[in-house]
């Protein structure tokens, strides 16, 4: 599918956004594995999220509802099936690394495997630290899928992340439910900690300590009763929208704010975006509360701090789109310490810096980053997605800004984590002239 955007005047509106991706996928899993019925409602309708609920249900797992509302019937700790046939992980390096975890600590072989894309994405560092633990697992060269896992009875370990990674934190403390003794994980950055938030909500005991988390083996997770709030990366592509087309003003109503997720919004605010939070509450140890953003006064934006060290590890998803926030400011944006980048759906730090260039712009692609040139009048391109959601999405932003007419190749891929996103846009977009 070809997604055609335009030059636009504004943004007006109100933005209901989908269930946190992230916070859905966790949920589930360990709904999955507690005991009873929880019900999750504003469950992700994302392709990732879905993959999720595909790979459960083949464990065994009896999961009903129609819409944003899902019910999950666990299983227990040890009660998952073996499934007989293999896990499809579709595109969703989430569901891939955070359920092996899971399987690592079941008494059968499970293969679990994913689309093309997935294929190519590496998975030696959830490989490592699981067979540390005593999983036999068996990969494609360079530990690439599919992941054949045989588990059972796992060490507890302590091991300390090479790079940070929410994900790869979660696979290990997941795994650690079925550890010996205390299973601790070192992070040399904070990364998001929804895994730990939802793990104390089902009934785990887990511990931070500095930098080291800690999660005690076999705990009798109890079935609960959730709302997945709004997906703050979602939110982040309207909000760089509304902030560079003069005269804009969107709502999001009950958006996470997750205190690692929170550093987008902090970072916004610190270069003079108008982004402000109101209504603010809690629910199962997830902040939540509704984000207005009104377009900036170009006196403000005079330029972006630069992104690196753990405010890269922090904004890791939101780069693609704040790169084309860095193309219209006057100062530009640099990011460093990025290299996590290459190894997402794609390699986004060259499919950011080929399709920014593609549309006119100044951009200096670096091994872990980029150096973008500010205050760049682009002009509408054929936009390479490369299958991957967050450059679809990024590129319709830049599209209203780009002066012609924006071609997105492959556009359906957006589905992964935003369904639904460019009607969306087109709802709240007020055409602009074309040229």
């Amino acid at each position: 599918m070809i997604q055609l955007v335009h030059r636009a005047s504004s943004l007006s509106g109100t933005v209901q956004l989908p269930g946190d991706k992230s916070i859905s996928h966790r949920y589930a899993m360990l709904a999955s594995i507690s005991e009873g019925k929880s019900v999750i409602r504003n469950f992700a309708s994302s392709r990732d999220c879905q993959s999720t609920l595909g790979c459960l249900r083949t464990l065994g797992v009896e999961i009903t509802g129609t819409g944003d509302r899902v019910a999950v019937n666990g299983r227990g700790l040890r009660g998952l099936r073996s499934p007989g046939v293999v896990l499809d992980a579709g595109n969703s390096g989430t569901t891939m690394r955070l359920l092996s975890g899971i399987l690592a600590g079941q008494e059968f072989e499970s293969v679990i495997t994913g689309d093309d894309s997935l294929r190519k994405r590496p998975m030696g560092r959830v490989i490592d630290p699981l067979r540390l633990m005593g999983a036999a697992i068996e990969s494609r060269d360079r530990g690439l899928p599919p992941l054949t896992i045989r588990g059972g009875r796992l060490k507890a370990v302590r091991y300390s992340l090479p790079v940070a990674s929410a994900q790869v934190k979660s696979c290990v403390l997941l795994a650690g439910l079925y550890g010996d003794g205390t299973t601790a994980v070192e992070e040399p950055v904070p990364t998001r900690d929804h895994t730990e938030i939802a793990l104390r909500q089902f009934g785990a005991e887990v511990r931070q300590e500095g930098r080291w988390i800690r999660v005690e083996p076999g705990p009798a997770l109890k079935a609960l009763q959730l709302e997945v709030p709004g997906d703050l990366s979602g939110a982040a592509f309207f909000i760089v929208a509304a902030s560079i087309l003069p005269g804009s003003q969107v709502l999001m109503p009950q958006v996470s704010l997750n205190r690692r997720r929170r550093e987008l919004l902090d970072y916004l605010v610190s270069a003079g975006l108008q982004v402000t939070v109101e209504s603010e509450t809690e629910a199962a140890g997830e902040p939540r509360g509704d984000i207005s953003v009104r377009s900036a006064d170009a006196a403000l934006l005079k330029g972006l701090p630069p992104i690196r060290g753990a405010l890269a590890a922090a904004l890791i998803d939101e780069i693609p789109v704040l790169s084309i926030l860095g193309s219209q400011v006057a100062g530009g944006l640099e990011i460093a310490d990025a290299r996590e980048l290459r190894v997402k759906e794609s390699d986004r730090i060259a499919a950011v810096a080929g399709n920014l260039r593609a549309m006119g712009a100044e951009v200096e692609e670096r091994p872990d980053g980029l150096a973008i040139a500010g205050g760049q009048r682009l002009r509408g391109a054929d936009i390479v997605t490369a299958g991957d959601h967050r450059i679809a999405m990024a590129f319709a932003v830049a599209g209203l800004a780009a002066d012609g007419e924006t071609r997105i190749h492959d556009a359906e891929c957006a589905d992964v984590s935003f369904p639904g996103f460019f009607e969306m846009l087109e709802n709240v977009t007020r055409p602009g002239a074309r040229a």
